[in-house]
């Protein structure tokens, strides 16, 4: 059974252009239907225990601090947090303040994830964000003052940014007491507002040479500042990889609540429905509120593993999946894997074992498509 669990809290201050999750902005007066049934929905996975919990949004850091305190009873009530728990919260920094993550730190909290994106004002403003670079600087100063361990996420390839901006965004990073940072270039997702600005041509992307430039930048920065390179986007200080999501990467499972969260548990992958108001209605009839569900055969969950944990630059060892899938990955991926190492993405450093090589970083996708088969 997983032993990891995912909330999503959907609601913010405002719907980033960028932004393709289930969100809803200035709906907090869905907060109290959302509070009773998330209790609900948690209810019905009997207090399961776990050993990651990462809430995400939205913005969960956006309720007020006495929803604050009852969202983290509830999830006190609903989880069997073994000792060594890692939780995330995932924050803004314009909601940040020594309250609540006093509040944070006193349930258990002891990651937090902050959507700072850039230390530039106006990429800060491109980017639709309701933060100053002051305001990022000191969230993540009052929140290593209580939580020792802060994450921060980091966009690149943002239209108009140069390598030197880029560079000024990863120096500030370094100077600041964080253990986690992962970097993204800026996409353009269909149904989100920036979509539509590039199509009629209010925005332009980067270069795919400009975005490997800046990623190449990013991993220069960040090693050369004692971080590791663990998975694509992620760096780490030694020891602190975000267990949550290396259990993502190595098909472990997890439970999942909220509008549009996904889970996998028993060898099943739900959805819920990404509607805010369409979960509450349907949980509060008494009606599941997943939206999509598939059964995953046990050929592609084997798949899907190597697919995901090639992803890790330490790579992945094909003996233990085989021995743990009961699937032959060898054979079945072996055209892929050939192909693959032929064209100089994958590096075979032990009989079993692949990882990508420094030109399969940077296609990585490519290598996960060929192993789904």
């Amino acid at each position: 059974m997983p032993r990891a669990a995912y909330i999503h809290v959907p609601f913010c201050r405002h719907k980033c252009g960028y932004c393709n999750f289930s969100v809803v902005a200035d709906r907090d007066d869905l907060i109290e239907r959302y509070l009773k049934v998330i209790d609900l929905e948690l209810c019905r996975l009997d207090c399961p225990a776990i050993d990651t919990l990462f809430v995400g949004g939205g913005t969960p850091t956006h309720f007020d601090a006495e929803q604050l305190q009852r969202f983290l009873h509830i999830v006190r009530e609903r989880f069997q947090l073994s000792s060594s728990c890692e939780w995330s919260m995932e924050a803004n920094p314009e909601d940040i303040t020594p309250e609540k993550v006093a509040m944070l730190g006193h349930h258990g909290v002891n990651r937090i994830s902050l959507g700072v994106q850039s230390f530039n004002v106006d990429k800060l403003r491109m980017l639709e964000r309701g933060h100053s670079p002051e305001d990022a600087v000191n969230a993540v100063q009052t929140v290593a003052d209580l939580i020792d361990n802060v994450s921060i996420d980091l966009i690149f390839a943002a239209p108009g940014e140069t390598l030197s901006d880029w560079q000024h965004d990863l120096e500030v990073a370094d100077g600041l007491p964080i253990k986690h940072v992962s970097t993204y270039a800026l996409t353009f997702e269909k149904g989100t507002s920036f979509w539509s600005r590039r199509a009629r041509g209010d925005l332009a992307s980067a270069s795919e040479n400009c975005e490997i430039e800046m990623y190449q930048a990013a991993r220069q920065a960040l090693c050369g500042a004692g971080f590791q390179h663990y998975e694509i986007s992620s760096f780490a200080r030694d020891g602190l990889q975000c267990q949550h999501n290396l259990n993502y990467w190595q098909g472990r499972g997890w439970y999942a609540v909220g509008p549009g969260a996904a889970r996998f548990v028993d060898g099943r992958r739900e959805v819920n429905h990404r509607s805010t108001t369409t979960y509450l209605r349907r949980m509060e009839s008494a009606e599941s509120p997943t939206a999509e569900q598939e059964a995953i055969t046990r050929e592609q969950y084997a798949r899907e593993r190597a697919a995901f944990g090639v992803r890790m630059i330490a790579g992945i060892d094909l003996e233990v999946l085989e021995s743990e899938t009961g699937i032959p990955l060898r054979v079945i991926c072996r055209d892929a894997i050939n192909r693959s190492l032929s064209d100089g993405l994958l590096l075979k450093p032990a009989p079993s074992r692949i990882k990508l090589s420094e030109r399969g970083i940077l296609f990585a996708d490519t290598v996960a498509s060929r192993l789904l088969g």
